[in-house]
């Protein structure tokens, strides 16, 4: 979990090639991507964190989220529709879809949620607005609106996830919440709507949860305490609550199913639990200050999640020389879970010793052969070295790491810095076209777009890719 670098071309040989702008305010290109729900151009840079807002990437929580997700989507028949769910760097409660492949999840409701269940039933709830069609009524009313500012408060949640896009701005983040908190005609139209498809999707939740053989409990949990919330007046304006109206009687119909269940009184395994708590101390102390981290996690606290927490808390605070020690405890706790190596990695990384960090990403990577993310990290660390004889590996890396992170905008940059250490002008240009592309800079993508295909042999397949770059066009509504 790190920032992206910026510079991506800065160590290629040619000069010419190094130029960088700074990044633009979104313009016409990024508003017809919202107004078209292109969501999921709006993944971008790979682990940007706390400081900068939008939208967050991490192995660990990904590999959690995913664990919750897969059995209900297989049980909504959606396993093979590659379903996203995304990160939202933002401390609030809240869950939602806006298009028929793309689920956001904002960190406050991992570390709000007590228990794996509760933050099951919300992905299990989110589902049913995917399986109900929901999404295509909202893109329906969104069509039919007759201005701009009625189409942005259509479009109110996907606005507050929007600087991500931009690079890291908060404007659009602040004007969707505003949009959202208004009292709107458009709005209230909208809510209206979504009270009946609410309840739909309760059931639906509830027939997922079933299938699965899961309890409802949790679910039942989160919208009483939003339902009580409701009630309590204008000082909870929490997003959940505003885009899932709660009256009384969905709550009563929900207890009813809940009970009925089967499964009510099924628990998590202590496993998954566990793994549930660590993630939550991991994202409490990466966006918290340090001091609310060690009043969530006191030094009396030696449970491993408490643990994990102080040592991301100590580096925020003291640095490398308190981390070390206090990864080595966690470390040794549990010496086969890839992310503590990961975490290890990543802050000798960031402490400027990449030699120090490429043993423990390795380790990571061993022990979890799938994450992408972690592969990069290792790629990036490689190539910090300034080693020649560690590109090749890096690119190698890499291009495994793309095959699946393809809108891993900080993987093409390392890609292209690589690329042009090894002076492959040609790769590096394309691999800078595609994060200016995925990170929503069209001309910028497109100068370095036709710049590659200038150096490939016309028709080849990194000739196509740079071509389909160039000859991009935003959708139009």
């Amino acid at each position: 979990m790190k920032f992206s670098p910026r510079n991506h071309l800065e160590h290629c040989p040619k000069p010419k090639q190094a130029g960088h702008k700074p990044p633009k305010k979104p313009g016409g290109y990024f508003r017809k991507l919202l107004v078209s729900l292109c969501v999921l151009s709006l993944t971008t840079s790979q682990m940007a964190w706390a400081e900068r807002g939008g939208l967050i990437r991490d192995a660990e929580t990904e590999s959690l989220v995913r664990s919750y997700a897969r059995p209900i989507l297989k049980s909504a028949g959606l396993a093979g529709q590659n379903i996203q769910i995304h990160l939202v760097n933002n401390s609030s409660f809240n869950a939602f879809v806006i298009d028929g492949q793309n689920m956001f999840l904002h960190v406050g409701a991992i570390t709000q949620s007590k228990t794996p269940n509760q933050l099951i039933g919300v992905i299990a709830h989110e589902t049913g607005h995917i399986t109900g069609g929901h999404l295509a009524r909202l893109r329906s009313q969104a069509k039919r609106a007759q201005s701009a500012s009625m189409m942005l408060q259509v479009l109110g949640l996907a606005a507050m996830i929007g600087s991500a896009f931009a690079g890291g701005g908060n404007g659009l983040g602040e004007a969707g919440r505003g949009l959202m908190a208004s009292p709107g005609l458009v709005r209230r139209h909208i809510l209206a709507g979504r009270r009946i498809e609410e309840a739909s999707a309760d059931q639906a939740a509830m027939t997922f949860l079933n299938r699965t053989h899961q309890s409802g409990r949790g679910m039942l949990q989160t919208f009483e305490f939003f339902a009580d919330q409701g009630l309590a007046g204008s000082q909870f304006v929490d997003p959940y609550v505003l885009s899932h109206p709660m009256p009384q009687n969905r709550i009563a119909n929900l207890r009813s199913w809940v009970k009925k269940s089967a499964y009510y009184k099924k628990a998590d395994p202590k496993q998954l639990q566990h793994r549930h708590d660590l993630v939550k101390a991991k994202l409490i102390a990466y966006t918290t200050a340090p001091r609310n981290t060690f009043r969530k996690y006191p030094r009396n606290n030696t449970s491993t999640p408490a643990l994990y927490a102080q040592a991301i808390a100590s580096y925020k605070q003291s640095g490398l020389k308190a981390f070390l020690p206090a990864i080595g405890k966690v470390i040794a706790r549990e010496p086969k879970n890839p992310y503590f190596y990961e975490i290890k990695g990543e802050f000798l990384f960031k402490s400027g010793l990449p030699h120090d960090a490429i043993p423990a990403l390795r380790k990571a990577l061993r022990l979890a052969p799938k994450a992408d993310l972690i592969r990069i990290t290792l790629a990036q660390s490689l190539i910090a070295t300034g080693k020649k004889s560690k590109m090749r590996e890096a690119i190698t890396l890499l291009n495994k790491a793309l095959v699946k992170e393809k809108q891993a905008t900080n993987g093409y940059r390392q890609l292209a810095i690589a690329y042009g250490r090894t002076n492959n002008i040609p790769k590096a240009e394309l691999a800078s076209a595609q994060a200016y592309f995925f990170e929503g800079r069209l001309s910028d993508a497109k100068r370095h777009a036709r710049k590659a295909k200038k150096l490939f042999k016309r028709g080849t397949s990194h000739w196509i890719r740079a071509d389909d770059i160039v000859s991009f066009n935003p959708p139009k509504r």
